[in-house]
């Protein structure tokens, strides 16, 4: 049995400590140790987050399992172009994967999108990600490439898209 609500900033560590676990598992076999410790320090600091729930540039979802959050997502318009929406970050405990949760939660961003009046969502993943297959069963195509820098580091990512019916 799962729910999912809105995150606030009262779950800033929760979505933390999710990102936390579900980083190494995901993130070991592609990247430098040093470049997922200055990744999750830059983009799951509490101030950074704090501040994305705080002014709503970010809406996260938390999916509660029991009593338990296992899963987030994270969603909002795209800066550059409203019109489509952007899931930013989708990360569930390695222990939950494979239980449908994150299919789940890209169906309620999904939904949300669709309740904005936008038929349009993007998601950057990384070009040797072994998620890009999970997108693309979810239907998500490959739009382009984008090399994003991070601090000394580079973000080598497929920005994928799904249109919404």
């Amino acid at each position: 049995m799962f729910t999912i609500r809105q995150a606030t900033t009262n779950d800033v560590e929760t979505i933390r400590q999710i990102a936390e676990k579900t980083w190494w598992a995901t993130y070991s076999p592609i990247l430098e140790k040093e470049q997922i410790n200055f990744m999750l320090d830059d983009i799951y600091s509490v101030e950074k987050i704090s501040s994305q729930l705080q002014n709503n540039t970010q809406t996260y979802l938390l999916l509660i399992e029991g009593d338990d959050p296992v899963a987030f997502a994270a969603y909002s318009p795209r800066d550059e172009d409203p019109e489509i929406y952007k899931l930013h970050k989708l990360y569930c405990l390695p222990e939950t994967q494979g239980k449908g949760y994150g299919k789940i939660l890209i169906d309620e961003v999904a939904q949300k999108t669709r309740e904005a009046m936008k038929h349009t969502l993007d998601l950057n993943v990384n070009r040797y990600n072994k998620a890009k297959s999970f997108y693309e069963k979810m239907g998500f195509k490959i739009a382009y490439e984008e090399d994003i820098p991070i601090g000394p580091y580079w973000m080598n990512d497929y920005v994928m898209r799904k249109e919404l019916i």
